[in-house]
């Protein structure tokens, strides 16, 4: 059993190492740019592990905002996790109580997706092993990018901004394909967001996070209480009880 939860965790961590490589790259060689050391960029990436937000945070480093500030934006902008981890917490309840830190630290957008799609049983090993490949593809394409990022063109190192985004493109790719459900609410979710950039109204970073609470309340209204197979099961039971 232990051994297919290690083949199944590779498998479904192996995309997501590959991914996460060159987005790290591009934080690396930014975070060479804005004279950070080694050291800091290894941490940065060991201790906040947070992708998008880090070069958000680079940047408002860069631009002379303190850590208050900082953080707080960090925080808005990462406030989807709350709702991601409150989700996984639904399915992996005895595992949480124990190792509730660890898996909260390893939650990212791409794990968060391959758990939640996962139709097998979210043992231990697992969830680590599959947090694991997320986490060394980021650190280790970080360390990669800040020792190799003075000798790349500079083509290159512009495409790779835009490497996250496509990555997690590539990971609602498959849903989308599979569930019209899906679709609406991706396309509702971009047309709140495009309306809520022209109203200019709220803060910066609040437009996501308005975005992610209604569409995920909206998207509450199409998940079955329970799955097909299961209800499709009892049915069978009530049948031949």
């Amino acid at each position: 059993m232990v051994n297919n939860d290690v083949k199944d965790a590779l498998k479904g961590g192996f995309p997501i190492f590959i991914g996460y490589v060159p987005p790290a790259i591009a934080f690396g060689i930014l975070a060479k740019s804005c004279d950070i050391t080694l050291l800091e960029s290894f941490l940065f990436s060991a201790v906040v592990f947070a992708g998008a937000s880090q070069f958000i945070a680079l940047n408002l480093l860069m631009t002379g905002m303190g850590p208050g500030g900082i953080i707080l934006t960090t925080l808005l902008v990462n406030f989807r996790h709350f709702l991601m981890s409150a989700y996984l917490s639904t399915q992996i309840r005895e595992m949480a109580k124990r190792y509730i830190f660890l898996i909260a630290f390893g939650v990212t957008d791409e794990v968060f997706s391959v758990l939640s799609f996962s139709k097998r049983k979210l043992t231990k090993a697992f969830v680590f092993i599959l947090q694991l490949s997320a986490y060394s593809g980021w650190v280790s394409g970080t360390i990669a990018g800040y020792v190799l990022g003075g000798f790349l063109p500079e083509i290159l190192t512009k495409s790779m901004g835009i490497a996250l985004y496509s990555l997690l493109l590539a990971i609602l790719l498959p849903e989308l394909k599979t569930s019209a459900k899906a679709v609406c609410l991706v396309i509702a979710s971009g047309i709140l967001n495009t309306i809520l950039i022209k109203l200019d109204l709220l803060p910066d970073g609040w437009n996501i996070i308005v975005c992610i609470l209604v569409i995920a309340f909206a998207g509450s209204f199409f998940i079955s209480p329970e799955p097909k197979a299961l209800k499709q099961k009892k049915q069978g039971e009530k049948m031949h009880g």
